[in-house]
């Protein structure tokens, strides 16, 4: 049997940072592709799609939150944003903007292989739950969700999720009524090394919530249990 060896595409200006974090990578089996900037990063995935993207958000020509921007547009390739510590607010910016994790610079090697096969997995994870969902359908409300096309829709126009947007959506309509507890939907949809990341779910659900609500201000569906987690209504009261 065959293993897959996975590509992944690091982009970043420091060159001393590149060569350990593609070394690294190589050791631990990956196939590693070299970017120097958000520019080069674009050119090369559009050429040839990698399996993840790690993106540095300080880089010349074209950062790594436009980058990202850039790449949502036409590719829900996995990506992790690197930022610097202490800036929070980076990380709330690149999660809103697309990306499915990040990394915090100075970071480990440990560190760094761990968020890339967490990241790879949860893709792998998708793809085995859309097989499993093949051919059933979830409508509450005004929210369709066709699990065989992994099309999403409301009042029937198609609204476009990234994997971990549409991942949240389909558990908590799957679960429709029942409170889901923060840790729950964290261990569920990133894994049990994510639990008690509390603001990588809150941003997710506001993402997502500016999608599917008639009133983001005012949910319709995605109700916060204060203190506890999130309960999607089973039966929502439609303005």
């Amino acid at each position: 049997m065959t293993i897959k060896k996975y590509t992944v595409l690091v982009a970043d200006d420091d060159p001393q940072l590149l060569r350990l974090v593609t070394r690294s990578l190589e050791l631990e089996g990956f196939h590693v592709l070299n970017a120097h900037d958000g520019e080069e990063a674009l050119v090369m995935i559009e050429a040839n799609p990698p399996d993840l993207v790690l993106l540095d958000v300080m880089m010349p020509h074209m950062d790594g939150f436009t980058a990202c921007q850039k790449i949502r547009e036409f590719s829900q390739v996995p990506i992790i944003i690197i930022t610097a510590r202490g800036r929070d607010s980076d990380k709330v910016r690149g999660l809103n903007l697309g990306a499915d994790d990040y990394l915090t610079k100075p970071f480990s090697i440990e560190e760094l292989v761990a968020r890339v096969r967490a990241v790879l997995r949860r893709s792998q994870f998708v793809a085995q739950e859309q097989m499993l969902a093949a051919r059933s359908k979830l409508t509450i409300g005004a929210i369709e969700i066709d699990c065989e096309q992994r099309l999403v829709t409301v009042h029937g126009a198609e609204v476009v999720l990234t994997p971990t947007e549409y991942r949240i959506l389909a558990y908590l309509m799957q679960n429709a009524g029942r409170i889901l507890t923060q840790d729950l939907l964290l261990e569920h949809i990133w894994g049990p090394e994510y639990t008690g990341e509390s603001h990588m779910l809150q941003v997710s659900i506001n993402r997502l919530r500016r999608k599917i609500e008639p009133d983001p201000s005012h949910p319709t569906y995605i109700h916060t249990k204060i203190g506890v987690g999130y309960q999607f209504a089973s039966h929502p009261k439609l303005p």
